[in-house]
């Protein structure tokens, strides 16, 4: 007899046994936290998460600035990745999440910004990282910060990115990662698994969603592990930055042909 297949790589929130669960309970619980979602990443990264955006802009800078560039910023959140790329581009730029209380915020934030900076209204749509409504070959540029390690499926994830993407186009994958051991990385550790849960629950009366955080990020990839599976799915050319003391993580490549 055969043995089952083991079940895919992905998050598993708690609780979650399944795909279909954790997609479930991950969109639940982004939907309990949008209200104070904007003020708690700014709080508990100290204001870190605008420089880490508005570095991965200036990277994809040469994408951007090109009239003819399609962009999609997956698992957008509530549009500030998206907004960083917007500023000063001229590529056409669509923001996409599951979430559709994350995506109201978005909206209401992209109105305000094209009213007060004179800016283009970008775009959200509400639609699965899994299964986007867009054809093969659609986009010059796929974006994500902080979004994939929540995907139910990460392999499923990167490929559905590569279908989307035309040939020779670019993936840029941001994301926390785990610190090296030692002083520093024991000081994180503790900060993000003993501190940040307390302080995001107490103002988000959310505490689960705030555990749910470095609960993720320990089980997710190490930058090496996800640099090699963007290879194994068609991705060439892939680099990897590491920032912030090596806890925080920007993996751009290439769709190959």
């Amino acid at each position: 007899m055969t043995e089952p297949a083991a079940p895919s790589k992905g998050t598993r929130p708690e609780g979650a046994a399944t795909e279909s669960e954790a997609s479930r309970k991950v969109r639940e619980m982004f939907t309990r936290i949008a209200p104070r979602y904007d003020l708690l990443n700014h709080l508990l990264s100290f204001q870190l998460d605008r420089l880490w955006r508005a570095r991965t802009a200036r990277i994809l800078g040469p994408i951007l600035a090109r009239p003819d560039a399609n962009v999609l910023d997956l698992c957008c959140g509530t549009g500030d990745l998206a907004f960083a790329l917007a500023r000063g581009a001229k590529a056409r730029i669509l923001g996409v999440d599951f979430s559709h209380t994350m995506l109201v915020r978005a909206k209401a934030k992209a109105v305000s910004l094209a009213g007060s900076e004179n800016a283009r209204l970008i775009p959200f749509l509400e639609a699965d990282a899994l299964r986007l409504p867009f054809a093969g070959g659609s986009f010059d540029l796929v974006t994500t910060a902080f979004g994939f390690r929540n995907l139910a499926n990460y392999e499923a994830g990167l490929r559905e990115i590569h279908r989307v993407l035309k040939p020779g186009a670019t993936i840029a994958i941001l994301e926390f990662t785990e610190p090296p051991p030692g002083a520093w990385g024991n000081f994180y550790r503790w900060y993000f698994c003993s501190v940040l849960p307390r302080i995001g629950g107490w103002i988000s009366g959310e505490g689960t969603a705030y555990k749910y955080l470095p609960n993720s990020v320990a089980r997710f990839f190490r930058p090496k592990e996800l640099a090699a599976l963007l290879s194994q799915t068609g991705y060439r050319n892939v680099q990897v930055r590491v920032w912030t003391l090596g806890t925080l993580a920007l993996h751009t490549g290439i769709r190959g042909d």
